[in-house]
């Protein structure tokens, strides 16, 4: 009997902290895409990011298993830090594909990103490796899908546009978060309460 492909929602970034809002993300699109499993994978170093992540690779791992404590939908792979170096999208994909033969790949991205996505490395290659899922925030402009065009096939880029999932505002931000514990401002709710405690018995970010 035919088995249906499992399901992946592939979530990159460098989680310096992970906060609310990447965890509202992953569970919009684990809902309304009816994924299996979204894994979690904290970048060794952004290609855009070349100053890299402030907190070390062992913190943010850290705080991102204490953030999914409790949530078996949710996975942490420690593939990017593990290779080192920069993290390509493409190379990953590359590698997940093969360590999980026969899974249906997706890969999460706020819909922000499409106007750069052409930049990145092998863009096409991504597009064929996982299905872009694209996240529009509520109150922001519709997703301009036209940058995918040259990227994928018509049917590919119908599919993907089919898919776009939708979250509600969620204005968090890393920086924003590590700016507050810096000037000693107000930032343990935009964190998870366990994030918060971990930060704080770290000493995180004060700096």
């Amino acid at each position: 009997m035919a088995t249906t492909p499992t399901r992946i929602g592939i979530f990159g970034g460098s989680f310096d902290p992970v906060h609310r809002g990447h965890l509202l993300l992953a569970e919009c699109c684990w809902r309304q895409a009816g994924l299996d499993r979204v894994v979690f994978i904290p970048t060794a170093q952004q290609p855009l990011k070349p100053r890299g992540p402030v907190a070390s690779e062992a913190d943010r791992l850290a705080m991102l298993r204490l953030a999914i404590s409790g949530r078996p939908e949710f996975g942490v792979s420690t593939i990017e830090i593990d290779r080192g170096g920069v993290s390509y999208t493409v190379e990953t994909l590359r590698a997940l594909q093969q360590s999980h033969p026969g899974a249906e790949l997706f890969f999460l991205m706020g819909a922000d990103s499409l106007a750069d996505f052409p930049t990145w490395r092998e863009p096409a290659t991504i597009c064929e490796l996982a299905a872009p899922l694209v996240v529009r925030r509520a109150g922001t402009p519709p997703p301009n899908f036209e940058s995918l065009a040259p990227l994928a096939s018509a049917e590919r880029l119908a599919a993907i546009r089919a898919q776009e999932v939708e979250m509600p505002a969620t204005p968090i931000s890393s920086s924003a978060i590590r700016r507050l514990i810096a000037e000693q401002g107000a930032w343990q709710t935009l964190v998870p309460e366990r994030v918060a405690e971990y930060i704080e018995e770290r000493g995180l970010y004060r700096s």
